[in-house]
């Protein structure tokens, strides 16, 4: 079973998506499996990450912004602006798709833990990220 969740940003950052995934799950019905999510994006990403304290957030986004710099005067894709060619970079570095067990009907998720995408371009975007529950 697939669905698409749409979520528009408001430039770069974690958005949380873990309670559409979720709700995703229990409409399935599938006691145990796997859920496969997907971003259909080279601009972005998606990941787990902690959801209870915001600084976490903050730091990854900081120290991300930190290793991959905008305006590199080596980059040569820039037509679409100096924020292009990083984002791609970011998102080969972290992931575009994710697998996480579904264990009695539920998201095996730990206590801290969310399911995000995250946007590396500045400008806001709609991204679609794919959803996929099996047994």
């Amino acid at each position: 079973m697939n669905t698409t969740v749409s979520i528009t940003t408001q430039g770069q950052g974690l958005y949380e998506i873990t309670s559409q995934v979720e709700a995703f799950v229990e409409e399935c019905g599938v006691s145990d499996g796997l859920c496969t999510v997907f971003i259909q994006h080279t601009s972005a990403s998606v990941i787990i990450q902690e959801n209870a304290d915001p600084s976490a957030k903050r730091d990854l986004e900081q120290w991300l912004n930190r290793l991959v710099k905008e305006n590199d005067p080596h980059f040569t894709h820039t037509a679409e602006g100096p924020d292009d060619m990083p984002s791609h970079i970011k998102a080969a570095l972290t992931a575009t798709s994710i697998a996480i067990p579904i264990v009695q009907g539920a998201l095996a998720l730990g206590t801290w833990q969310g399911i995000y995408v995250w946007e590396h371009r500045r400008s806001s975007h709609r991204r679609n990220v794919v959803v996929h529950v099996g047994e």
